[in-house]
């Protein structure tokens, strides 16, 4: 469970907007929980209000998959100059010998830093465990816990070279479950047959089972069709129970299935209740690299897989690190990749985008009271826009940040002063319907 914030006087917001459309309303925050949500609620004296001008409130920003121990690292020791998986792995391989303990730290710090500022309270992040020395799971536990007040980060022990292909990797593993480590991983892809990747997962699985652990696997991060570790990984969590704990991240290679497979994967997922994270600015990145022309879009059917009913979010997964050399700590920008890439540009469909990197990935972390319901923890954000698909499309500023009922971040709102003849004072991005005036909330 979360840290809590300090009790402080209760919190007021007048006048904001909801994700699912209402409009108009306001919510009373009371000692760290959202106590009431409707219209023309009576102001407590003693409360702080804040007039929101109409603004979208949202629930905090959730990233299902991150590696926080890689974060910020772009350029050490050397730039990725194919800018490939398999050559960002293998400058992984590079930096691990000369990590240390407060580098990590202090890189996963200053992240930590700019998500709150983007409103994303709740972060995955997959650990590597193939060091002997466990640096970077005793750095992240000790990042795990300066943040819980403001921030829930939840740790994967990830064994980046493979549980069976890295010959420790299994011992350091458990070490690192013994340290509080909360989730389990894999990547059954990268071990040396697909025999060794199947058994991997069972192993992997039964792990997790016996320990009472969530599950999350890099799982078929590849462009082969033949790679079908998630068919694996659905079939043990159903003999497993395991059914809502475990979670299959990138499965790129559905983009190369034949549909009659997938016609046939689709529901075995669903049955087995596999989450799925997508994660689209690196898929798109990374995937397709042998390709020509055409060249595959590389990412997972998300809209197939949301149809067929499973829980899909979207992951930030890399920001500056030997994978990737861009990145923020936006998960608007996440969700306006794939929005794009998948094509999903109708007003459904840019919603479904939008809780992809809110209410879905709390789904797959289970966070606990998240919301905007009355009872829910009084975690939030209030975004310069009007509605989901608005705040997708402006990668809104985040107006107010708000943590246990205290506000942790605020930004200016975005206004350009224009000196055009016959023009108004200001540009409102905003304007294509009327709305409320670009102020700051008071």
């Amino acid at each position: 469970m979360p840290t809590p914030m300090p009790a402080h006087q209760p919190l007021f917001l007048r006048n904001v907007c909801l994700p699912d459309g209402r409009s108009g309303l306001d919510l009373l925050v009371r000692d760290g929980r959202i106590e009431a949500v409707g219209p023309a609620l009576a102001v407590p004296p003693d409360a702080k209000a804040i007039d929101a001008q109409g603004w979208l409130l949202s629930p905090p920003f959730v990233d299902a998959h991150f590696h926080m121990d890689s974060t910020l690292s772009y350029g050490l020791p050397r730039v990725n100059a194919s800018g490939t998986l398999l050559e960002g792995i293998a400058l992984w391989g590079e930096l691990k010998p000369l990590l240390t303990e407060e580098a990590i730290a202090d890189r996963a710090l200053a992240y930590c830093d700019w998500a709150v500022a983007r409103g994303l309270l709740a972060i995955r992040s997959h650990v590597d465990v193939c060091d002997d020395r466990l640096l970077a799971v005793r750095a992240l536990r000790a990042v795990q816990r300066q943040v819980a007040p403001y921030l829930d980060l939840q740790l994967v022990a990830f064994p980046q070279d493979g549980v069976l292909r890295s010959p420790r990797a299994l011992h350091n593993l458990k070490a690192a479950l013994d340290l509080g480590v909360e989730v389990v991983g894999g990547i059954p892809h990268f071990e040396r047959t697909m025999a060794d990747g199947a058994e991997s997962v069972r192993l992997l699985c039964e792990l997790a089972a016996e320990r009472g652990l969530r599950v999350d696997m890099h799982c078929d991060e590849s462009d082969d069709p033949l790679s079908r570790h998630i068919e694996t990984l659905a079939q043990q969590t159903q003999r497993l129970g395991l059914q809502g704990r475990v979670t299959g991240s990138h499965l790129t290679s559905m983009h190369s299935m034949d549909n009659y497979y997938v016609s046939k994967l689709l529901p075995l997922i669903a049955e087995a209740g596999v989450h799925v994270v997508a994660n689209p600015l690196i898929n798109i990145t990374l995937q397709g690299r042998h390709d020509t022309y055409p060249r595959r879009r590389g990412m997972t059917r998300v809209p197939e897989l949301l149809a067929a009913g499973v829980n899909v979010g979207f992951g930030q997964d890399c920001v500056m690190d030997p994978w990737y050399a861009l990145g923020s700590g936006d998960m608007l920008e996440v969700a306006g990749m794939g929005l794009h890439v998948a094509q999903m540009t109708s007003v459904a469909a840019q919603r479904q985008c939008f809780d992809a990197v809110t209410v879905n990935n709390a789904r797959i972390l289970g966070l606990e009271g998240y919301g905007l319901a009355p009872g829910c923890r009084a975690d939030f954000v209030l975004l310069q826009a009007r509605s989901p698909s608005e705040a997708i499309r402006l990668r809104a500023h985040r107006l107010l940040v708000v943590r246990a009922g205290t506000v942790v971040s605020r930004m200016a709102p975005a206004t350009a002063e224009l000196s055009l003849p016959g023009r108004p004072a200001t540009a409102d991005f905003t304007a294509q319907t009327q709305g409320p005036p670009s102020q700051a909330p008071r």
